[in-house]
């Protein structure tokens, strides 16, 4: 009875992440190519983008790459064949840290250099911060009539844990090289001059993602663009007004846009995945929903930005998060 216990425990652990095993000692799975829908010798190929941004690899009981690995693999595999005439990006993500955001726009503008194919971004749930930053590399953007998008900005989050620890008793000490060493230290208050620094820095990374918007929104001017990006959100009808996106429809309106862009009649619309057995049967097939729970504050593992709550370490992040 005893064995069983600790076997029923071990198969729990597993499954919450505790505890990681390799059931493919030979690496990762190869990409498989699945047929959605459609047909023909040539490609239109849809790609997710979809929960928190983040270069954090899943380590679940399967372990699959990170999402910038992921995409890179399949930009790598689709740049090798031929008839992949269009690329649509299933958007889903409130966004996430902002090298990741920056990762996957870099890749996507690489693949677009190599391979001169439209890409369509279809933005479904949400598509803020980082992941409108990720369809400023699109030649075209699409919304759901429900989506929320912009959110155009940069957050940076810390704690402050100095007075709970003094009423625990708790005395923490740092011994640093220099007095800007531990600045943003969860452990006692910032001070100005540290929050200057800290502004300063956020400010740099706000000017880059203007700058990214600007190239991905021709249509806006920069003092424009300056305007809308206050790090408020938009739905589609107020983003497609503002010129923000392109079009309000559903993926079957992206598909047709990559159609028309790739100027395609008939076509297959394909997708990878490591698991032979998945089936596809439509677009929405295996979609995956952002990472945001009930009260609107993201579910992010603690690989990604709750790395916050537990080391105290401030990110950067080109995310909403309400």
């Amino acid at each position: 009875m005893g064995k069983r216990l600790i076997g029923v425990l071990f198969f729990f652990l597993i499954l919450g992440g505790c505890i990681h095993v390799d059931l493919f000692s030979g690496g990762e799975r190869a990409l498989q190519e699945t047929t959605i829908s459609g047909e023909g010798s040539e490609k239109i190929l849809l790609i997710d983008i979809s929960g928190t941004l983040t270069t954090s690899k899943d380590d679940g009981i399967f372990s699959e790459p990170s999402l910038p690995a992921r995409l890179k693999e399949e930009l790598t595999k689709a740049e090798k064949d031929d008839h992949i005439k269009a690329i649509i990006l299933r958007i889903n993500t409130p966004g996430g840290t902002v090298t990741s955001s920056d990762i996957l726009y870099h890749e996507l503008q690489t693949f677009k250099e190599k391979r001169n194919v439209p890409i369509i971004s279809s933005i479904m749930d949400m598509g803020t911060s980082g992941g409108y930053y990720v369809a400023m590399a699109s030649d075209y953007i699409l919304a759901h009539p429900s989506t929320i998008t912009g959110s155009i900005g940069v957050i940076m989050l810390t704690l402050n844990g100095q007075g709970l620890l003094e009423k625990i008793g708790i005395q923490p000490t740092a011994i640093v090289s220099g007095p800007k060493k531990a600045m943003g230290s969860p452990f006692r208050a910032m001070n100005d001059e540290e929050r200057a620094i800290f502004q300063d820095v956020i400010d740099r990374l706000y000017a880059r993602f203007l700058t990214v918007v600007e190239q991905g929104r021709p249509n806006l001017t920069p003092a424009r663009i300056r305007q809308l990006a206050d790090g408020r959100i938009y739905t589609a009808d107020v983003a497609k007004s503002e010129g923000l996106i392109d079009a309000i429809g559903y993926l079957d309106d992206a598909v047709e846009q990559a159609k028309k862009r790739a100027k395609l009649g008939d076509a297959q619309v394909v997708t990878y995945t490591r698991n032979s057995r998945e089936t596809h049967q439509n677009v929405y097939s295996h979609f995956d929903p952002p990472t945001v729970g009930p009260i609107g504050f993201p579910q992010i593992n603690t690989n990604s930005m709750l790395g916050v709550l537990q080391g105290g370490t401030p990110h950067m992040m080109y995310m909403w998060i309400p």
